[in-house]
Formats: C-alpha cells, structure tokens, sequence
C-alpha cells in the first residue's frame, strides 16, 4: 500500500492537539459548573461586597460557556492568511500558543480570583479550535493518498469524540471533578499541544504547499516519498501539478459573489440549513449541561458523572458506525433519518421529564433517551453537513461556500450555548420540544429538497437542484399568467411586470 508509519503519526499528532481539544473543551466545561459557579460568586463577593444575583450568575455562565464559539469564528477567519503564509504543518504548530495561554488563563483564574481569564481563556481556546478545525483536515487530505483520503478524513470526527469522552473521564469526582482540583481539567490541555509541538516538527510540510506556494519540487518529492513510503513519487506530483493548471485558469469566487449567484441558490439554503440544524438541534446543549439535565430527570448527583461517561463512549461508536455506513447507505437517509429519530426521542425525553415522579423507571427512560439522541445525531447529522458542503460546489466556489458553512456554524453553536440555560428555566421539562421543532423543520425541508449525492459528480449533483430552480421558474410563470389573465379579466391594469414578479418569487 502507498503509505507509511509517518503519514499514520502525522494524522494522530495533528488529531491529537487539533480536534481532540475541541472535543474535549465541548465536554470540560460540564463536570465543574457547580463548583466554578461558586468561584464566581466568591470572586464577584470579594470584589463588589454581595453575591451576583441568579440571573446574571447565569448569564454569566452562559457567556462563559458560549463564548468559545465566537473565538471559534475568529478563528476560521484568520486561518485562510495564515495557511497561506506559514503552511499546513506550521500552521498547526504555531496554533498550539493559542492552547497554552487558553490552558495558563483558565488553570490559573481561581488562584487570581479572576472570573475574566476563565472567559478570555475560552475566547482564546475557540480560536485554537476555528484555527486547528479548519487547518488539519486540508493537512491531512494533502498528505493521504487519494485512496484513503476518506478513512483518514474520520480520524478528525473520532478524535473530537474521544476528546468528549476524556473530559468526561477526568471530570470524574475521583480525578479532578472536585472543588479543590478543578482546575487541573483545564491545565491538562497543555499536553496534547506538547505532544503535537514534539512530534510535527519532525515530519514534512505538506507536498502541495511545498510545491504550489514555495515551488520547492525537491522538497515536496521528499515529503510524498515519506507519507506514501515509495521512492517512485512522480506520478503524483505531475497530479498535483496538472490540478494546480487546471485551478489557475478558474477565479476564485468572493462569498457575496456565490451569494448572488442564482444557480447555486438552492444548494447555499441547504447548506445554510443543514449547518444550522447540526448546530441547533440541542446536542451541543446535552454537551453543555449533561449534568443539569441528568439533574433534572432525577438522577442522584453521585450517579450523574457516571452516567455521563456513557454519552460520550455512545458518540464513539455512533462515529465509527456512521464512517462505515456512508458509502453503503448515502447521504440523505442517514440524515434525514438521524433528525427524525431525534424529534422523536427528544419528545419521549419531555414526556418522561413531565411525569419523572409518577414511576421510578421514567428517569431511565430519560437516560436511554438522551443516549439514543447522541446516536440518532451521530449516524448522520454529526459529520455529513461538512461533506455535502463540499460535494455541492465546485472548485472555484468552495472556499466561500466553506465560510458561509463555518459562519453559520460558530454563530449558531454560539447561541445554543448562550440561550440554553434560559430556555431551560423558562419552558422546564418543555425545553426540548424547541429542538425537536427545529429538527422536524430540518428533516422537512431536506426530504424536499435534497438529492442524493452519493457517487455523483458536482455536474450531476448540480443538475438535481437545477430541476428545482427551474420548477420555481415555472411556477413563478405560471403565476405571473394567471394573474395576468385575472386582471385582463376584471379590467384591472398590471402594474409589476411579469420579469419583476418572477425575481420576487425566485
């Protein structure tokens, strides 16, 4: 096979301080909420002479949580000059700063009585995270051979729920889910990024960027002749070539220029959809607030960190199911079928919630039904949003449609984490009927409209939302006639012609 031990050490060195430490400050920040609240409220005493009040406790909490979002956003930004500039590899490393001061800022919050660097500190590992989330799957799918860039491709999302599901493990109150440790969860970040800073260096750059941004074929030979483990590495530098010529003779689209491109509507809504519901569905909330809401469905507090442990092994093995389950099944089922099994165990979830006190196996019930919705998330909404963004647009057009996919993606992660807490003292047991709604929208809207891209071509796919464009035209003609005919018949005069009402329609 045309790979090396170098190109497997290289995945797992940029997986492990890439998106296990996105996964795993997803999860960090559950464990300690009881105790890091009460550090706010000491902190907040000593500084001003009273306890914060309960709402902007949660608020406070909520900004504290949420805001790793925003530095997500900026993030995914700044990556596009800094890949540019400084390469696939070195990128990576220098982002591991980002991670050590994040990981100083919130270790060390308690010991100055500062609630601001624990909120700086998550601003700060939200950029780490846009940075890493954008820049190792490009490394990764430059240094793989094309026939398994795909499996490679999976480590990223198994890396982020392994990283989930050691949170969960040090969060334990026997480890440093304590009071008086707790701010050890966030020091060990510190260690993936020593462990990527100490491996990288020592594996080459990416042979594309080598060889389109430096023109360094020398170089560039070196790094394939490592990660493919051949000397013979001719052929796919001529690939990379011949592809770099045929890229030259195409301009790359601005995002408000693939916005205003009318045949590409229909895939922009559907990815603009899609982001948003991954987002919004309520499984970053269970992430957020596993604790409170095994809490809420009556679970003894000295149970809960257990229980938690089994969300993140479900998130797993649903990963690792839905990797190998793509190809055979496609897109849309898996999709389609994953939002619509959450609406119906997120409405099971309410209803065991409601009536938790009525028989003592309704708690259970709502543990199953938190574990099932993880699954129901992970065979399909979990990864597959990120794929059809880039089956649905060519070349040319995927870095703005990527930016659009990513923006929307940060902002509605920033919401969810931000609004969740009052959603939830506001509607109680009801709080997940929000996201339920959201995800029968979702599954709607895409059994109507999504094809299925499985083995197709961009030509192909864009043909099949092409039938719906013209289908609106069509209707939009239609109704333009109709009216036209109504007014003639009724003496009435048009005042909008037919053009104007087509683009309104469309």
């Amino acid at each position: 096979q045309d790979w090396s031990g170098s190109l497997i050490v290289a995945s797992f060195a940029g997986a492990f301080g890439s998106s296990f430490l996105y996964g795993y400050n997803l999860s960090v920040v559950n464990a300690p909420t009881v105790y890091i609240k009460k550090f706010y409220n000491g902190s907040w005493e000593g500084r001003y002479g009273h306890v914060i009040d309960g709402g902007n406790l949660t608020l406070l909490w909520s900004v504290t949580v949420s805001i790793f979002s925003i530095g997500g956003l900026v993030g995914t930004i700044l990556t596009t000059p800094i890949v540019k500039i400084f390469g696939r590899k070195y990128t990576l490393l220098i982002n591991n700063v980002f991670a050590v001061v994040a990981a100083l800022l919130m270790a060390f919050g308690q010991l100055a009585g500062s609630f601001e660097m624990l909120v700086l500190g998550r601003t700060v590992m939200g950029i780490h995270a846009g940075v890493s989330l954008s820049t190792l799957p490009i490394y990764l799918s430059e240094i793989s051979p094309k026939e398994i860039r795909g499996s490679l491709g999976q480590i990223t999302a198994i890396f982020i729920c392994i990283g989930v599901f050691i949170g969960q493990i040090l969060g334990l109150p026997e480890i440093f889910g304590n009071e008086s440790l707790w701010p050890y969860l966030f020091g060990v970040i510190v260690v993936p990024s020593l462990v990527q800073a100490g491996i990288l260096p020592f594996l080459p750059e990416s042979p594309h960027y080598l060889l389109l941004e430096k023109q360094d074929r020398n170089g560039a030979e070196k790094a394939f002749q490592t990660f493919l483990g051949k000397e013979d590495v001719s052929r796919e530098v001529e690939e990379v070539l011949a592809e770099s010529q045929a890229q030259k003779s195409v301009k790359l689209v601005s995002v408000l220029q693939l916005l205003r491109n009318r045949s590409v509507r229909w895939q922009i809504i559907t990815v603009i959809v899609t982001m948003a519901c991954y987002q919004l569905c309520g499984l970053n909330a269970i992430w957020y607030y596993t604790n409170s809401i095994f809490s809420e469905a009556g679970i003894s507090h000295t149970l809960i960190p257990y229980v938690t442990l089994s969300t993140g092994l479900i998130e797993i093995l649903a990963s690792v199911s839905s990797g190998l389950a793509i190809e055979r099944l496609g897109r849309r089922p898996l999709l389609i079928g994953g939002f619509g099994l959450m609406v119906i165990f997120f409405v099971i979830l309410t209803v065991s919630l409601t009536l938790q006190n009525h028989a003592y196996w309704l708690p259970y019930l709502s543990i199953f039904c938190i574990l099932a919705t993880i699954a129901s998330f992970c065979i399909g909404p979990g990864g597959i949003p990120f794929v059809l963004t880039g089956e649905f647009f060519q070349q040319s057009q995927k870095p703005a449609a990527f930016m659009i996919a990513g923006t929307v993606n940060w902002l509605s992660n920033f919401s969810v984490g931000l609004l969740f807490p009052f959603i939830q003292n506001g509607l109680k047991t009801f709080c997940f009927l929000v996201f339920a709604v959201i995800c029968l929208a979702g599954a709607t809207y895409l059994f109507l409209v999504l094809p299925e891209t499985k083995n197709k071509t961009i030509n192909e796919i864009s043909q099949a939302f092409a039938k719906r464009t013209l289908e609106g035209r069509e209707m939009s003609q239609f109704s333009s006639e109709t009216k036209s005919s109504e007014e003639q018949e009724h003496n009435f005069p048009s005042t909008v012609d037919n053009g104007e009402i087509k683009n309104r329609i469309i």
